[in-house]
C-alpha cells in the first residue's frame, strides 16, 4: 500500500485486523525484515510496517535530510494519516531513534513498546560506539558506502550471529534497493553521519525516557550482536527496570530475522 506525505510517497505493509502493531525498521533494511513477525502476528493484530523514505519501495526525494529526526517527523505524519490509536510499537536499530518519539510525546498513542537491539541515548558518551561512528560517518566511511556498499556488504553480515542465516536470497532483497551509488550516500551514509551528528535528537530521547516507565515494555535482544553488544542491553535494563527481557543467545543484530519463531513467541506472550 502507499500514502502520499509532505516529503514523499511512503510504501507500507498492512496485514491482518485488530489492535495495531507498528513495525519501524532501521538501516540498511526495510519492512521486509519484519515479514516473519507479520505472518505470525497478523492473525490477531493489524500489522503495519512502513518503508522509510529512501528505503524499500518508498520514494527517494533528493531534498530530504535522511536523518533520524527527519524520518521521525515523517513517521509521525504517517501515523496521523492512518489515524492509528492504541499502538503497540516495535523498533529495531535506527527504528529506535526514529520510532521512539511516538512513545515519548506528551500525547502519545503508544500503549505498548517492543525494543530490539537499538538505543535511545547519545553515542558519543560511549567510546566503544563513538570510535567506529566517527570512522563510518567521515570521509572514509562515505567512500566505503559509495563504492563498496559497506553497510550492506560489510557491516550487515558481520552483525549476524550466524552469517549463514543471511542467505543470498535474503541479502539480495536488501542489496537490490541500493544498487545506485548516489543513493548509498544520500540515504545510508546520512544515517551513518547522524550517529554523531544527531546528538541533540538522541539526548532528547534520553531526557524523556522516564515516560516509558508507565508503559509495558518488552526488550528482545540478540546477544551475538557485534553492533550493539550485550552491555547495551544492560543500559536498557537500568533505564527501564520494569521491562520484560527476552535474550536470544544465538542471534545477532537481527533476532527477528535469525530466530523468528522465538521472537514471535515472546511477542505473543507479551501481548497476551
Amino acid at each position: 500500500m502507499r500514502v502520499t506525505l509532505h516529503d514523499g510517497e511512503m510504501h507500507y505493509v498492512d496485514e491482518g485486523s485488530g489492535p495495531p502493531i507498528l513495525f519501524v525498521h532501521g538501516t540498511p533494511t526495510n519492512s521486509y525484515e519484519y515479514r516473519h513477525l507479520i505472518a505470525a502476528l497478523s492473525k490477531g493484530f493489524r500489522c503495519i510496517a512502513p518503508d522509510h523514505l529512501g528505503f524499500g519501495e518508498s520514494s527517494r526525494p533528493q531534498s530530504f535530510a535522511y536523518t533520524p529526526e527527519a524520518h521521525a517527523r515523517v513517521l509521525q505524519e504517517f501515523v496521523d494519516r492512518l489515524g492509528l490509536q492504541d499502538i503497540t510499537l516495535v523498533v529495531h536499530d535506527f527504528g529506535g531513534p526514529i520510532g521512539l518519539p511516538l512513545a515519548l510525546d506528551a500525547n502519545s498513542r503508544v500503549r505498548r513498546l517492543i525494543v530490539m537491539n537499538t538505543w535511545a541515548w547519545p553515542v558519543d558518551d560511549d567510546p566503544k560506539m563513538a570510535r567506529p561512528a566517527k570512522l563510518i560517518g567521515g570521509a572514509i566511511g562515505r567512500f566505503l558506502y559509495r563504492y563498496a556498499n559497506a553497510s550492506l556488504t560489510l557491516i550487515m553480515p558481520s552483525a549476524y550471529g550466524d552469517r549463514k542465516k543471511l542467505t543470498p536470497e535474503i541479502h539480495r532483497r536488501y542489496l537490490d534497493v541500493f544498487r545506485d551509488r548516489g543513493a548509498r550516500v544520500l540515504v545510508l551514509h546520512a544515517l551513518a553521519k547522524s550517529l554523531l551528528g544527531s546528538r541533540a535528537h538522541y539526548q532528547s530521547l534520553l531526557d524523556r525516557i522516564d515516560r516509558l516507565r508507565d508503559v509495558p515494555v518488552l526488550i528482545v535482544w540478540g546477544m551475538k550482536d557485534s553492533a550493539f553488544p550485550p552491555y547495551q542491553l544492560e543500559r536498557w535494563r537500568t533505564l527501564l527496570p520494569g521491562a520484560q527481557v527476552e535474550t536470544i543467545e544465538g542471534a545477532g543484530h537481527w533476532p527477528h530475522e535469525e530466530e523468528p519463531a522465538r521472537v514471535a513467541a515472546a511477542i505473543e506472550r507479551f501481548l497476551k
